[in-house]
């Protein structure tokens, strides 16, 4: 489950997703080191995500592994072609393709039930915070204030992710809600769709959503210390994932649990203010 991709169906943006509105702000040769950079990751996500048996699935990704040996060596395969400029461009940094994988591998293994804290941060960090490093680096923002970003981006994204798809995850055996949340609110059974239902789930998911909320507070900070050009986009996310969570606390954890979508009268607010200069 990658946060860049969370709006999207088939292999490119959906045109009405807070991420190809954020992408559409961005000059030409930018957007399309991030479309590119898209396209792997809706890739390596389907196959972590496919009903294929598991041994298929892990033997997929190694394949894009070795892939991606080949793209930092100089030798793109054709699915991966479309990454050669950009690596090159914007200096994009093989450690970060290799944790995206590492990542899906963690998905793929059907074993991410109730993690702890460390280990969720782990995975937010592979799946969001890498992610968020390749984009930080195409959209021109330097080291520091770009790792910086995505860091603290990327989990408050992710992490508004995991509330958002409680019951999607469920259907695939999945309980990203942190073991230590759960154990807090009362809930000693982590079976996916037993938390869902347990009455108690409000206090596991308000535990998250606060740590989501300093993220967002943290990545705020950082974004009014770059050139406001550099973050245009990164403002875009940050301000459809901000009133996703704002409506998931409003709505509440109690099913039937509506489907959650980015407010459209707070992205045309910020695509007014974030998006034009």
């Amino acid at each position: 489950m990658i946060t860049v991709m969370a709006n999207g169906n088939g292999t490119g943006p959906a045109a009405g997703s807070s991420f190809c509105t954020a992408m559409r702000i961005l000059p030409r040769i930018r957007r399309e080191a991030m479309y590119a950079v898209y396209a792997f990751c809706r890739a390596v996500d389907d196959v972590a995500d496919s009903d294929e048996p598991f041994v298929d699935r892990i033997r997929e990704l190694e394949s894009w592994q070795a892939g991606v040996d080949a793209l930092f060596n100089g030798n793109a395969p054709e699915r991966l072609s479309a990454l050669v400029a950009p690596v090159r461009t914007f200096e994009l940094q093989r450690r970060d393709f290799d944790a995206i994988i590492d990542g899906m591998m963690m998905d793929a293994s059907g074993n991410l039930r109730a993690p702890d804290w460390a280990l969720l941060d782990l995975y937010c960090d592979r799946v969001a915070s890498a992610v968020g490093r390749l984009s930080v680096r195409i959209f021109g923002l330097d080291n520091t204030h770009g790792d910086a970003l995505a860091h603290h981006l990327g989990r408050a994204l992710q992490l508004t992710n995991i509330l958002r798809d409680l019951d999607e995850d469920a259907a695939l055996s999945r309980l990203y809600l942190p073991k230590e949340a759960l154990v807090e609110a009362g809930i000693g059974h982590f079976e996916p769709k037993s938390v869902l239902s347990n009455p108690k789930l409000g206090e596991a998911c308000a535990r998250v959503a606060e740590r989501a909320t300093i993220y967002f507070s943290e990545a705020d900070r950082i974004m009014a210390d770059c050139p406001r050009a550099l973050v245009r986009a990164p403002r875009m996310m940050a301000a459809a994932y901000l009133s996703i969570l704002d409506k998931l606390l409003a709505r509440g954890w109690s099913p039937p649990r509506e489907p959650v979508h980015a407010d459209r009268v707070r992205l045309v607010g910020a695509l007014l203010r974030y998006g034009l200069i």
